[in-house]
């Protein structure tokens, strides 16, 4: 199945991590805190939005970092997904 996101929205999938404390132990997905780095896997059209042009800065598989409780989570083919606004976005990381 496809997702086609529409006006400014963005379709972000997590990026795996591993946590480390500082003393070296690694923590179990369970007890961290939801990742806020994520692959974008589509990207709407843009358009007029309130009354403002609104132009897509990112495009499909720029990897970037978003605010910690923006978007709503959903599962397509197994994978968890997550559709943001772009104005949710706060950096792209290279």
């Amino acid at each position: 199945m496809k997702v086609r996101p529409l006006f400014d929205k963005v379709v972000v999938e997590s990026v795996e991590t591993e946590e480390k404390t500082q003393s070296g132990f690694i923590l179990p997905s369970a007890a961290q805190e939801k990742q806020q780095m994520a692959k974008i896997v589509a990207v709407g059209p843009g358009g007029i939005i309130d009354g403002k042009e609104v132009t897509m800065q990112v495009k499909v598989g720029d990897t970037v970092l978003y605010s910690k409780y923006a978007g709503s989570e959903f599962k397509v083919d197994g994978k968890e997904l997550t559709i943001i606004r772009q104005s949710d976005i706060l950096a792209v990381v290279e």
